[in-house]
C-alpha cells in the first residue's frame, strides 16, 4: 500500500496522526507491504513571519473563546500522550512554507520522515518557530542533514516551486483539511485518528486489495 499523509507542521492533530498511524504500522507489521511519504499542506500560507498570538489566531478564524481554546489544549495533550506525543506550550501560530521546502529537500536525502518528526517536536513541544531560519539549521542538524546544504536551500528558496505544485495538487483532489492519509491513490482517512482505526481501516483496504 502507498500511503501519502497530507499535513502541515503547524497543525496538532497532525502531530497525534502521524505518531497514531506510525503505532498502527507496526501492528500491522509484515501483514501488508506498506510505503509512507509525508506530503506538504499549509493551512495558512497567508501567515506573516511575525506569526500571530494563538487566541487571537483562532478567535477570528474559527471564533473561539480562551476558554475553548484551553479545554481545545487539554484534549490536544491527552490525545498526544496516548500515542507517545508531548505538547508544550505554544503561543503564536508562524509561517511554515520554509519548513516545507526543507522538507522536500529532505525527502530526496532519505530523511523526510524523521525531519517531519523534529519540526513538530521543534514547534509543538518547545514552542518554537517551524519558520525560523535558525530553528530549521538546528533542526535539519539534528537529524543527520548536511547544514550548509541546507542554509543553501533556505537562502535560496529552492524548492518553492515543488512544494506549490504538491500542495495545489492536493487541493485540487478536494483535500482542505489535515491530516489527510491517501491510500493506493484511491482512498482518504481524515483526521487525528486513534491508532485502532488507522489499524482497522488499513486491514480492510487491505484486504479488499487482495480479494481484487
Amino acid at each position: 500500500m502507498k500511503l501519502q499523509f497530507v499535513s502541515d507542521v503547524a497543525c496538532p492533530w497532525c502531530a497525534i496522526g502521524l505518531n497514531s498511524l506510525e503505532i498502527a504500522l507496526k501492528r500491522i507489521g509484515d501483514d501488508a507491504a506498506v510505503d509512507l511519504e509525508v506530503e506538504p499542506f499549509e493551512l495558512n500560507p497567508d501567515m506573516p513571519p511575525e506569526g500571530e498570538d494563538v487566541l487571537e489566531y483562532v478567535g477570528r478564524k474559527y471564533g473561539s473563546s480562551a476558554a475553548e481554546l484551553s479545554a481545545r489544549h487539554a484534549l490536544i495533550r491527552e490525545r498526544g500522550a496516548a500515542v507517545g506525543f508531548t505538547f508544550g506550550q505554544r503561543t503564536r501560530i508562524w509561517n511554515t512554507f520554509d519548513a516545507h521546502r526543507l522538507l522536500h529537500w529532505a525527502g530526496l536525502e532519505g530523511r523526510k520522515r524523521e525531519l517531519k518528526h523534529a519540526l513538530l517536536a521543534a514547534y509543538h513541544t518547545r514552542g518554537e518557530n517551524p519558520g525560523s531560519r535558525e530553528v530549521l539549521l538546528r533542526v535539519a542538524t539534528e537529524v543527520g542533514l548536511d547544514v550548509e546544504r541546507a542554509r543553501v536551500v533556505l537562502d535560496s528558496g529552492e524548492y518553492g516551486a515543488e512544494v506549490r505544485e504538491r500542495i495545489r495538487h492536493w487541493q485540487q483532489l478536494g483535500i482542505h483539511s489535515v491530516p489527510s492519509i491517501v491510500v493506493d491513490g484511491r482512498y482518504l482517512i481524515q483526521g487525528g485518528q486513534p491508532p485502532e482505526a488507522f489499524e482497522q481501516a488499513l486491514r480492510e483496504i487491505a484486504a479488499e486489495a487482495r480479494a481484487a
